[in-house]
């Protein structure tokens, strides 16, 4: 039990002293949660009040089954447009909230299945499909849909795209007032972000924007207001969506699930490293999964980690959950006493929120680092980013997953290779590319290939085998250690090259087979083509009996 439900195992070996620690976290916690909560409920195009209830039960749903001690679950920038491009082609025209919030729901049950099921299945490794370079580039295009995407709430006018957006400015639609409260409200979070980091610079944000609503009289000057949220809380409610658009809301679950649990087990990493823990990727999949049950089952939507939150929580002295389980407590006392705490706030500092949270996704000094670094990799960042912000965010994360497996292949299939020699004061053989001065036997050639041998590069290596042999070396050494794998089109190709190499009195040997390969090379039945003979344990042994059986110095 302790196993699947860590929460638990908490209450059990909860100490006392981290009881003050704990809350007073949560109440600083909740400070942030309330304002961001609201905001990206909008970014995934739902009424505010669902970003509270997705809060609530993430936070609980977590404290249970999630691992981490401090990791902070909730609404994120992340996935919000990823929501929004998913449920909002499905929702009726004219916009139903009710059929929006059904959907959204459906799309949070989604995920956690598919975190649970994944989880069941120990696929933790997947979250490393996405490379970081085609991450970056996901990002950067992700920050830039929502800016654009949140500029007419900003600026106060409605546009259903960026073209919309830009008529309407060019076209006077822009209110001054709204304009002023948003960037504002951005300035004061950049700033206090940058200069005092230990205010919360969001919860600074909002009571000054509220403040400004009461002493301007800013509703009546164009400025949309939150207003009223409802009062209470919802009751489990199973969502009711048709069959034929499970489909649809299938296909964005399964791109949500894998940034979630990218940007948590990257988020998880980097706090546990600090504490000196390790991180479980299956119970991660595990804890997200049953958050987003949880959310799903109570009117809320997707829900990520957040760093920015997490990182809050731990500057605050959090200690484990009880945190967040404060935190949820806070926002239901809250919606459910004090709905109308927060109806003044205008509409503009929603979105100055998720524009500084857009901000926060940018890196833009990793994008020149990887132009300096690596071109190759930089042009796989920029495919990325314009697979975003061309195409959409769920056609932008296939883009991204698709590149960083093609990069791998591509690697694979071209991988880097080297003729070796003996240098003069180092021990083993290296590349006489990087040392023009190494040592060869006549006639022995010692060629290394830096990749599993598989169908896609068996004939590259075929035909570098077969450009060496042109120099009529009695023997080709293959330094076979970085060789993890042959496949049964590789092993076809090995058997047809070794018998024209020998035609052409070239003997193919092989040294540092690892053994599961060279068990493999036996099922193939390669040992007889090649002989017994053509198989040594290491290159000094092949070397050896190449001299035994020339006499070359």
């Amino acid at each position: 039990m302790p196993a699947l439900l860590p929460g638990v195992e908490l209450v059990r070996s909860y100490r006392r002293r981290w009881l003050a620690k704990d809350v007073v976290a949560g109440v600083v916690l909740t400070t942030l949660l309330v304002p961001q909560g609201m905001a990206y409920a909008e970014l995934a195009g739902l009424p505010p009040i669902t970003g509270l209830y997705t809060s609530i039960l993430c936070l609980l749903g977590y404290a249970v089954f999630g691992p981490s001690r401090i990791l902070v679950l909730g609404p994120d920038s992340s996935l919000g447009p990823m929501i929004a491009a998913t449920i909002l082609p499905l929702v009726a025209a004219g916009g139903d909230p009710a059929r929006a919030i059904a959907l959204a729901s459906m799309l949070a049950l989604l995920v956690g299945a598919i975190m649970i099921g994944a989880a069941v299945a120990k696929l933790g490794f997947i979250a490393d499909l996405i490379s970081r370079p085609t991450m970056t580039g996901y990002l950067n295009g992700l920050a830039l849909t929502i800016l654009a995407g949140q500029l007419p709430k900003l600026l106060g006018f409605h546009a259903d795209d960026f073209p919309a957006t830009v008529r309407a400015i060019v076209d006077g639609e822009v209110v001054p007032a709204s304009a002023a409260v948003g960037i504002a409200g951005i300035a004061v979070i950049l700033v206090l972000n940058r200069w005092l980091p230990k205010i919360p610079s969001v919860l600074v944000m909002v009571v000054l924007a509220i403040g400004s609503t009461w002493v301007f009289g800013l509703a009546g000057h164009g400025v949309s207001l939150v207003g009223e949220l409802p009062r209470g809380f919802p009751p489990l409610t199973l969502p009711h969506v048709s069959f034929g658009d499970l489909g649809t809301l299938f296909a964005g679950a399964v791109g949500i699930a894998l940034v979630s649990l990218a940007d948590t087990i990257s988020t998880a990493s980097a706090f546990a490293a600090r504490a000196g823990q390790e991180v479980h990727g299956n119970k991660e999949m595990t804890g997200i999964g049953v958050a987003n049950v949880a959310s799903g089952l109570f009117q809320g939507f997707p829900v990520s980690t957040s760093g920015s939150r997490t990182a809050v929580a731990e500057q605050s002295g959090a200690r484990t959950q009880l945190t967040g389980v404060v935190g949820a407590a806070l926002i239901v006392l809250m919606i459910v006493l004090v709905p109308g705490l927060f109806r003044n706030l205008p509409q503009p500092a929603l979105a100055a929120i998720v524009i500084t949270a857009a901000l926060s996704l940018t890196d833009v000094p990793g994008t020149v680092r990887l132009w300096r670094q690596r071109r190759s990799e930089f042009l796989l960042s920029i495919a990325a980013l314009l697979g975003v912000a061309l195409l959409g965010v769920l056609p932008g994360i296939a883009i991204a997953v698709g590149l960083s497996i093609l990069n791998v292949f591509r690697h694979a299939w071209r991988p880097y290779s080297a003729v070796l020699g003996k240098v003069d004061g180092l021990d083993g053989y290296h590349d006489v590319s990087s040392y023009p001065e190494a040592r060869r036997l006549p006639g022995l050639v010692l060629y290394r290939y830096d990749a599993p041998l598989f169908f896609a590069n068996a004939k590259t290596f075929r035909d570098e085998i077969r450009h060496l042999a042109r120099e009529r070396p009695q023997w080709i050494v293959v330094a076979a250690e970085p060789m993890t794998d042959v496949d049964t089109t590789a092993a076809g190709i090995l058997a047809e090259l070794g018998t024209d190499l020998a035609e052409h009195d070239t003997k193919l040997v092989f040294a540092e087979l690892k053994d599961p390969v060279r068990r493999k090379i036996a099922k193939y039945g390669l040992e007889t083509v090649f002989g017994p003979d053509s198989i040594f344990p290491t290159i000094d042994d092949a070397v050896d009996a190449y001299r035994a059986h020339t006499g070359a110095r």
